[in-house]
C-alpha cells in the first residue's frame, strides 16, 4: 500500500521575501558591496574617521574596520558574512580588517559580470582558487626573512600597521610599547614561541593623562581608588594579601584577625620554599 506524498508546506513571515537563482546571487553581491563601501573611506594614509553612536549613547571616533562593522546591525546573510570576515581577521591576525572586507567586495563585484553571462558560480570559484595558488607562489618569491630578535626590523613592520591609525602621530612611542609588551608576554616552549596578548596583556585606561605618559608595566596593575584620605598613595615593596572572602561581610572587630592570619600563612609558605 503506497501512501501518497503531500506537497511541502513552507511557512514564512508575511513580510519576508524569498529569492532564488540569479536574483539572489546579485542581491548577495550588492549587500557585500554596501558593507565594503562603508569602510572604504577609512583605508590608506588619507583615511577618514567614522563617527559612531554606541548603544549606550556615547560617541566613538575610529577608523578601525572591526570596530566600525561590529556596531552595524544588518539582517542580510551576505552582509553578516562580510562582518564575520572582519571579525575573524581581527582575531587571527589583528590587522587588515578593512582590507579583507574591501577585497571581498571587489572579488564579488568582479564576479558579477560573469554571473550575468550565465557562467556557473562553481566555475567562477574554481578560477578564484587558481588565482589564489598563483598569488601564494608570488608571495613566496617576494617574501624576505626577518630576525625576530632585531627590534629595528620588527619596528618597521609595526609602523606599517600603526601608520593608518589615529595614534600615528605618536608612532615611535606606540611601536616601542607594542614590541615591549609582546616581548614581556612571550613564552618559549621547546622550539616554539607562544604569544597570547589577549590573555596575558591588558590595556588599562586612566582618565586625565596623555599618550606620552603611557608605559608598559612588567607585572600586575590593579586600578583601585582610595577609600580613606589618610591612605598612602605610594608604598614601596608592599606585601599583598589575596583573600577569597569579602571584608565587607566581616565585622569590624574581627577584621584585623583575618588579615593577620592571612599574612601569617603567607610567611609560612615562604619559609617552606
Amino acid at each position: 500500500m503506497m501512501i501518497p506524498q503531500q506537497a511541502q508546506i513552507i511557512v514564512l513571515n508575511p513580510s519576508a521575501k524569498r529569492e532564488s537563482g540569479r536574483k539572489a546571487q546579485l542581491a548577495n553581491i550588492h549587500a557585500a558591496k554596501a558593507i565594503a563601501d562603508v569602510v572604504r573611506t577609512t583605508l590608506g594614509p588619507r583615511s577618514m574617521l567614522k563617527m559612531l553612536l554606541d548603544p549606550v549613547g556615547g560617541i566613538v571616533l575610529t577608523n578601525d574596520g572591526n570596530a566600525i562593522l561590529r556596531e552595524i546591525e544588518v539582517a542580510h546573510p551576505a552582509a553578516k558574512s562580510m562582518i564575520e570576515i572582519s571579525r575573524a581577521q581581527d582575531e587571527e591576525v589583528g590587522d587588515g580588517t578593512k582590507s579583507v572586507v574591501i577585497l571581498a567586495g571587489e572579488f564579488l563585484e568582479s564576479a558579477q559580470m560573469f554571473i550575468e553571462k550565465d557562467i556557473h558560480p562553481t566555475i567562477i570559484v574554481s578560477a578564484y582558487f587558481r588565482a589564489l595558488e598563483k598569488a601564494l607562489k608570488i608571495v613566496d618569491e617576494i617574501a624576505t626573512d626577518i630576525n625576530i630578535d632585531d627590534d629595528k626590523e620588527i619596528e618597521k613592520i609595526v609602523k606599517s600597521s600603526v601608520a593608518t591609525k589615529f595614534v600615528s602621530e605618536w608612532g615611535d612611542l606606540v611601536c616601542k610599547m607594542a614590541i615591549d609588551a609582546v616581548r614581556k608576554v612571550t613564552i618559549k616552549k621547546n622550539d616554539r614561541l607562544e604569544i597570547d596578548t589577549k590573555r596575558y596583556a591588558k590595556i588599562e585606561k586612566i582618565p586625565g593623562g596623555t599618550i606620552d605618559e603611557c608605559i608598559v608595566l612588567d607585572g600586575v596593575m590593579i586600578n583601585k581608588d582610595l577609600t580613606h584620605p589618610q591612605m598612602r598613595r605610594r608604598i614601596e615593596n608592599p606585601r599583598v594579601v589575596l583573600l577569597d572572602l569579602s571584608l565587607i561581610h566581616i565585622s569590624e572587630p574581627t577584621r584585623p584577625l583575618y588579615i593577620s592570619y592571612a599574612v601569617f600563612c603567607l610567611k609560612k609558605k615562604k619559609k617552606k620554599k
